[in-house]
């Protein structure tokens, strides 16, 4: 959640981290702030509600002289949203100013203790005590200091912190919180995330946990947890800032809608050598494989959506339980993971804190993970022991929908993987279903070049109060998916069913005119699919249906009709999810509603 931004260098500093919280935004934000060394003194300034609100304070950054500052999207987790709570937060002093993304878990005693030591606190914030806290234990070296507070703090923390001693630098730490340093000629960076200095550097370092960052104009030094100096890894971005603006598209989320035909062709066909699945550097023998006698997947939100598909279809392919788990309830339940459980984690950005810790517990207890993430060189995928990246490219609406496609294609390769070193498949049925994979690109883009008709049917529906997802198999896994695009851009009530389970209570829920969203591409249960909306219909319901093109029964128990093009069933997921993802986008527009940065919601959870 939140963002950081941090220059320094020899421009005038504030519009620049402006521009890196613009950059930002996506992520999600209440309230906005900067502190900016001018003339050897902290200068504050916050605002609450949207960077506009920032920028016309500050006249885009042209009232505030300084080339070394900090900056802050703030989204509330300890206090409202305000000016007073709004980073970043000075101390008692007012010699230290920070900015602090994650949660401080033991801030209510440190707090307690601090005023007893005559400090005052102006905000509701857990943040303020970070600034206090560096203050009281203050002996004129800040490394050493930083030292002494990470000692005290229990909690999650990316931190950037200004002190008017040091008029030449300024200091970053990290634990669980991503943090990047941005290298560049004469000035450097730090930022919760790439896209906020791309503009300025391609070449960024990734911190570890419990390191201290030391940033000058014109070099960086990093300290290790034993204090020690240490060289770090610089990394080259390979796309640029062009692809995390809007290319003349009004949303990033239509923009990413539409490259998701490009991102299934990077994230597949690379992978896909004369017949056979090759997976970067993931080795996974038939021996471990055979001894593998149970597989978790671990994941939060969308990617937990992946995760209900995936099941599926390692089963189906690899024959092996496998459990699909929420990060959140994971490792609060005693997982029974040995040295015979295989882990899949699942994160789009690779720092979502539940999904981190599960990852962790798993490892803890001897299991050996795989992850899939988009984001190299995140926390997932340094500490995974193998790791599948998506290679979708940045992703900045808060609403997944490239990410989610791209997770559910390395599903498919890494089943089909497995099944290979396993034997699983006939040479034919391996060939059919590799092919159909190599073939979802085109069968996206197909279906996206007739989204008039999806367009259509948000203008018939957006007014409506309930929305439910029924569906069956694969056809429910997606549905989770689907209902949750709607629900979270357009803040329309809605709900994924298995639809087998409509009898049980749901279906006292539909009432004359309802919607209901019925993915039926399963030709197994096809006919008890048909049932359910008949179901559904006797009660009153709408019925718009999703089926493989040729599919004529559908039409005559469905009110409306989408069809996607026809694959193998276990692929069919990758098709069905794009008329709800575009039904979703559609509704929102209609409503008119912040598509990109729907209220309440962050794109990557950095806290649990």
């Amino acid at each position: 959640m939140c963002g950081i931004v941090g220059y320094i260098g020899k421009r005038q500093c504030a519009p620049i981290l402006l521009d890196g919280l613009g950059r930002l935004a996506y992520r999600g934000y209440d309230s906005a702030g900067m502190a900016v060394l001018t003339e050897g003194k902290i200068q504050v300034i916050k605002a609450k509600g949207r960077l506009s609100v920032l920028e016309e304070r500050t006249k885009n950054g042209t009232t505030v002289e300084g080339s070394i500052g900090i900056a802050h999207t703030r989204w509330a987790t300890h206090g409202e949203p305000s000016d007073v709570n709004s980073h970043p937060h000075i101390s008692q002093s007012g010699k230290f100013a920070v900015v602090h993304n994650g949660i401080i878990e033991n801030y209510r005693k440190l707090r307690t203790f601090l005023t007893e030591k005559g400090f005052t606190f102006m905000s509701e914030t857990d943040t303020e005590v970070f600034a206090h806290l560096i203050e009281y234990y203050y002996n004129g070296n800040l490394v050493e200091t930083m030292w002494k507070v990470m000692r005290k703090i229990e909690g999650s923390y990316a931190l950037g912190v200004l002190c008017d001693d040091y008029p030449d630098s300024f200091l970053a730490v990290r634990k669980d919180s991503p943090l990047i340093v941005g290298i560049g000629e004469g000035e450097n960076f730090i930022a919760s995330d790439v896209p906020a200095i791309l503009k300025y550097t391609k070449k960024v370092c990734y911190l570890e946990d419990n390191e201290i960052v030391v940033l000058k104009k014109d070099n960086v030094t990093v300290y290790n947890a034993d204090g020690e100096t240490i060289d770090k890894e610089i990394c080259t971005i390979n796309w640029d800032v062009a692809s995390a603006e809007k290319g003349g598209y009004e949303h990033f989320m239509f923009k990413e809608i539409m490259e998701q035909s490009k991102a299934l062709q990077d994230t597949i066909h690379p992978r896909i050598k004369d017949g056979e699945i090759v997976l970067d550097n993931i080795v996974l023998t038939s021996e471990y494989l055979n001894s593998v006698d149970k597989i978790f997947i671990v994941a939060c939100g969308s990617a937990y959506h992946v995760g209900v598909a995936g099941k599926y279809v390692i089963e189906s392919l690899v024959g092996k339980p496998t459990e699909v788990d929420l990060a959140s309830e994971f490792r609060y339940r005693n997982p029974i993971v040995t040295d015979r459980t295989l882990i899949i984690i699942i994160s789009q950005s690779g720092e979502t804190a539940d999904t981190i810790a599960a990852m962790r517990e798993a490892k803890r207890l001897g299991g050996r993970v795989i992850s899939i993430v988009n984001v190299v060189g995140s926390t997932i995928a340094k500490e995974s022991d193998e790791v599948l990246y998506t290679w979708a490219g940045p992703e900045i609406a808060v609403a997944t929908t490239k990410a989610y496609s791209t997770q559910l294609a390395c599903m498919y390769l890494l089943g089909i993987y497995m099944s290979q070193k396993l034997g699983k498949l006939s040479d034919a049925e391996q060939k059919a279903l590799v092919a159909a994979v190599k073939a979802l690109p085109e069968a996206v883009e197909k279906i996206l070049s007739c989204r008039e008709n999806v367009q259509f049917m948000a203008s018939r529906f957006y007014n409506s109060k309930n929305i439910f997802f029924i569906g069956r198999n694969l056809d429910y896994a997606v549905a989770l998916e689907g209902s949750l695009k709607l629900k979270e851009i357009s803040y329309i009530h809605s709900e994924a069913y298995a639809a087998g389970e409509l009898k049980h209570g749901t279906i006292s829920l539909i009432e004359d005119g309802t919607l209901v969203v019925a993915p039926a591409t399963g030709e197994r249960l096809f006919d008890k699919m048909l049932s359910n909306i008949r179901e559904v219909k006797a009660r009153g319901a709408v019925v718009m249906a999703i089926a493989a093109e040729g599919n004529t029964a559908i039409a005559e128990e469905a009110d409306y009709c989408l069809y996607v093009p026809k694959t193998h069933p276990l692929l069919t997921p990758s098709l069905t999810v794009i008329p709800m993802q575009l039904f979703g986008y559609y509704v929102a527009s209609i409503k008119g509603c912040d598509i990109d940065k729907p209220r309440n919601l962050a794109k990557s959870v950095t806290v649990e």
